[in-house]
C-alpha cells in the first residue's frame, strides 16, 4: 500500500483525461475556499483565542506567499523561490519572506495565548485543506509541486515554532523578574513598617514619660520582634525557594485586637485621628499564623491612618457571623474617586496624591490573609469612606 500523500498526488497527476494544471493556478482560484475551510477546522477545535487574527497573520499570508513561490518555481530563474519561501533541508535559519511572516505568526499566536500545538495544526489545517479540495475537484498537480508544498510547510513551522519558543522564553524570564521584584517590595515595605513603629515607640520612651514595661515598651519588643521573624522567614524562603511558611495556631481574638491596639494607637495619635476599637467577644478565636494576620490588619490600620482626613476617626470591630468571623478597619477619607476598589489590592498602586510608601501594603493584607484561607474585600462609601473586611471560619476559645 502507498502512503496517502503519494495516492493523492498519484491519483490526481496520473489523471489521463486532462493535462495537469499547476498548482499555484489552483490554490489562487480556491483562495477563499481554502480559508474558509481553515477557519471551520480552527472553530472545531473551540479553542481559546481571536480567530481573525490568527488567520489573516498567518495562514492567509503564508498561502499567498506559496502561491508566490509556485509561480517562480514555473518561470525561468526557479531558484530564485528560495528567497520567497527558503531551501529545504533545515539546518541554519535563512531570511526569506516566508520565514519573516512565519516568525511573526508564532509571536502573535504566543501574545494571544495559544499553544504550540494550535500553531501546528494551523500549517497541518491548510495542507489537509489543499488535498482535501484537490480530490474533491480532481485538480491534478505534479509531485514538484507536493514537494514545493511539504518544503514551505516545514519552513514556515520551523520559523514560527523557533520564534514561539525564543519568545516565550522572554515571557517568562521577564515574569519571573516581575516576580522577584515584587517580593524584595513586599521584604522592603514590611521592613519599613515595624522599623517606623519601632522607632516611634523608641522616641516617646525617650520623653521620659513612659517606661520599658509600659504599653509603649510593649509596641516597641513587639516591633523588634515582628523584624526578627521577617527576617527569619525569609531567609527560609529563600533556602526553601517557596512561599512563606504558614504557621497556624488557635488564639484569642479578644487579646489579637487589643494587641493591635497598643500597636496601632501611637500611630493614630502621630497621624492626627482617632483610633475606636469595639469589644470583642472573649470566647471567639481564630486558626491563622498570627504575624501574617498581624500583618494584615496592620497594614489596613496603616492604610486608614494614611487616608482618612485629619481629625476623623478610624475603626477597628471584630465579630462573629454565623461560622464566620470578620475583622473590619473602617476609615473617613471621603470615598474613591472612581470607586473601582479591586484596583486598590493592585501592587504599586495609590488612590491618592499621597505617594508615600510603595502602594503595596493592600496588596501585602490580601496575600496574608489568602494564605490564611481567608478573604479580604473592600467596600467604597461614597463621600464617607472606605470599609476593609477580613474574612476568616469562626472557632471558639476552649
Amino acid at each position: 500500500m502507498k502512503p496517502a500523500t503519494a495516492i493523492h498526488v498519484t491519483t490526481v497527476a496520473g489523471s489521463a483525461s486532462k493535462l495537469p494544471a499547476m498548482l499555484h493556478r489552483f490554490l489562487t482560484d480556491h483562495r477563499s475556499e481554502l480559508i474558509a475551510r481553515c477557519r471551520a477546522k480552527v472553530a472545531l477545535r473551540a479553542l481559546p483565542g481571536p480567530l481573525a487574527i490568527e488567520l489573516d497573520h498567518g495562514i492567509t499570508v503564508f498561502l499567498d506567499q506559496l502561491i508566490k513561490t509556485l509561480q517562480v518555481e514555473e518561470g525561468v530563474e526557479p531558484l530564485r523561490s528560495r528567497e520567497v519561501s527558503g531551501p529545504s533541508g533545515g539546518g541554519q535559519p535563512v531570511l526569506s519572506e516566508m520565514g519573516k511572516s512565519a516568525a511573526a505568526h508564532g509571536r502573535e499566536l504566543l501574545e494571544n495565548g495559544f499553544t504550540v500545538e494550535e500553531l501546528v495544526h494551523d500549517y497541518g489545517d491548510l495542507c489537509q485543506s489543499i488535498t482535501g479540495l484537490a480530490l474533491e475537484q480532481d485538480s491534478p498537480f505534479t509531485m514538484e509541486e507536493f514537494r514545493t508544498l511539504n518544503r514551505c510547510l516545514d519552513n514556515a513551522i520551523a520559523n514560527a515554532i523557533t520564534e514561539y519558543t525564543y519568545q516565550r522564553d522572554f515571557v517568562v524570564a521577564d515574569r519571573q523578574a516581575i516576580a522577584f521584584k515584587e517580593h524584595l517590595g513586599y521584604f522592603a515595605h514590611e521592613l519599613r513598617n515595624h522599623l517606623s513603629t519601632a522607632t516611634l515607640a523608641l522616641m516617646v520612651m525617650k520623653t521620659g514619660n513612659v517606661g520599658v514595661n509600659s504599653a509603649t515598651g510593649a509596641v516597641l519588643d513587639r516591633s523588634l520582634v515582628n523584624l526578627r521573624n521577617l527576617i527569619d522567614r525569609s531567609l527560609s524562603e529563600v533556602r526553601m525557594n517557596a512561599g512563606v511558611d504558614v504557621r497556624q495556631k488557635v488564639f484569642s481574638l479578644a487579646s489579637f485586637i487589643g494587641e493591635l491596639k497598643s500597636a496601632a494607637d501611637l500611630e493614630a495619635s502621630v497621624k492626627g485621628c482617632t483610633l475606636r476599637v469595639a469589644e470583642v467577644d472573649p470566647e471567639l478565636a481564630v486558626d491563622a499564623d498570627r504575624d501574617l494576620l498581624f500583618s494584615a490588619v496592620g497594614n489596613l490600620l496603616q492604610n486608614a491612618f494614611k487616608y482618612t482626613r485629619p481629625g476623623t476617626e478610624v475603626r477597628l470591630q471584630a465579630y462573629a457571623a454565623a461560622d464566620r468571623i470578620l475583622v473590619e478597619v473602617k476609615d473617613e477619607c471621603g470615598g474613591l474617586p472612581g470607586g473601582d476598589v479591586e484596583a486598590l489590592f493592585m501592587p504599586f498602586v495609590q488612590a491618592d496624591e499621597d505617594r508615600s510608601g510603595l502602594g503595596l501594603g493592600l496588596a501585602i493584607a490580601r496575600r496574608s490573609v489568602e494564605a490564611n484561607g481567608g478573604h479580604l474585600r473592600a467596600r467604597d462609601l461614597p463621600g464617607r469612606g472606605c470599609v476593609f473586611t477580613i474574612d476568616l471560619p469562626r472557632l471558639s476559645m476552649p
